[in-house]
């Protein structure tokens, strides 16, 4: 049932007692079906919410978030997946819907990040979303309703405690915020500025063609940095978020966490790492957490011999000419970032990670050097002149 006031057990730790969230206005405009969710949880339900919301207004396709402390470690729509990526995200044996899909892509995106998540989702949540999420860690999930074999299956986790939220679908919060720190309370105008293809018009680059995908690409990252910890910089491919670098002090930073995040995504499709030969009864987050040792640089002798706990036998890792041969194949990726790029060094770099797409802020005194960058890998950017920190 809707209350007005939620008690919770403390704030972000233990020892920040008392803790709470309440309506001075009016009912909270959720309800809790189950588990007993904390500040934490609150805090990435709230700001799941509000992205997946909004890519579903901007795409028209259920859309999905995987969070975790309050930035989101993937974000997706349905679109339907290929045989690889189904393999590499552990969903092959699911008969997968677009609301499924678009979960499979979002927890796909950094599947060691979504570890322990909180979820969003668009839509109903049906049976084939419940079944993924049975078998992945996570916290819980807010969503506008959910079937009741959905409920049912998401309610039988976590020894029953799993925490499910059911979130007013028409619930729209005042145009004014307010919030406190070190008891001073801040107040500004809520950023609801509209993500939308108008956003892509200022094209300042020699090629100006984007392609109807790109487009809805870079939407995609766009509207996720609207929600993402700043600085930030979303990679986005095929409908989803593939990296995303969040809380970074330098931007150059923001790219290149993004960016190796896009590489070790796109690494995981590797014949070699589809067909590891995981022990059967090793379960998919230890097999996450072994694949990204397995595809790290400096990987150790040590630690290789500890891989005889999970494998039939020990495979050789990918040499760097393989992985380099492989990622030469990654193309036509979108790069957003939440406010302009001061330097051609993001560009460098993105461009290793396959980026051909950008749109960013723009208003640094060195656009001049960006945009040749730009041109001389034959990318396309636009400028839209709207800067989307968010704290």
């Amino acid at each position: 049932m809707k209350n007005q006031e939620v008690t919770l057990k403390y704030g972000c730790n233990p020892h920040q007692i008392p803790a709470k969230i309440y309506d001075k206005k009016g009912e909270l405009p959720f309800e809790i079906l189950n588990g007993k969710p904390g500040y934490i949880n609150f805090m990435d339900a709230f700001n799941s919410w509000q992205l997946v919301k909004e890519l579903k207004e901007a795409t028209g396709l259920p859309s999905a978030a995987s969070f975790k402390h309050v930035s989101p470690a993937g974000a997706a729509v349905g679109v339907p997946l290929s045989s690889v990526l189904k393999k590499a995200y552990g969903v092959e044996d699911i008969e997968l819907t677009p609301v499924a899909t678009a979960y499979a892509r979002a927890r796909g995106a950094d599947r060691m990040s979504s570890y322990g998540d909180f979820v969003a989702i668009s839509d109903i949540v049906d049976v084939a979303t419940a079944t993924i999420l049975k078998r992945s860690v996570s916290d819980g999930i807010i969503a506008p309703g959910y079937s009741e074999e959905a409920l049912e299956i998401l309610m039988s986790k976590k020894k029953g405690n799993y925490c499910v939220i059911k979130m007013d679908l028409n619930y729209e919060p005042e145009e004014i915020e307010k919030r406190e720190i070190y008891g001073i309370t801040f107040q500004q105008k809520r950023d609801n500025i509209a993500i939308k293809d108008d956003l892509l018009k200022n094209i300042v680059t020699d090629d100006k063609y984007i392609t109807e995908e790109a487009k809805r690409d870079l939407l995609i990252a766009t509207i996720t940095l609207k929600y993402t910890q700043s600085n930030s910089v979303c990679f986005a491919l095929d409908g989803q978020a593939i990296g995303v670098g969040a809380g970074q002090q330098s931007r150059v930073h923001c790219v290149r966490l993004a960016a190796s995040k896009a590489d070790i995504w796109f690494l995981r499709q590797h014949p070699s790492v589809l067909n590891l030969p995981f022990k059967d009864e090793v379960k998919i987050p230890e097999r996450d957490n072994v694949i990204d040792q397995y595809l790290r640089d400096d990987v150790t002798d040590q630690e290789k011999l500890g891989w005889a706990r999970v494998f039939n036998n020990i495979p050789e890792t990918l040499s760097k000419k393989e992985k380099d041969e492989w990622l030469s194949k990654l193309t036509g990726v979108s790069l957003s970032s939440d406010a302009f790029f001061p330097f051609r060094d993001n560009i460098d770099r993105a461009a290793k990670s396959g980026v051909k797409y950008i749109v960013q802020a723009g208003g640094s005194i060195r656009d001049d050097l960006v945009i040749q960058a730009c041109n001389e890998y034959k990318m396309v950017m636009a400028c839209s002149g709207i800067r989307l920190f968010h704290h």
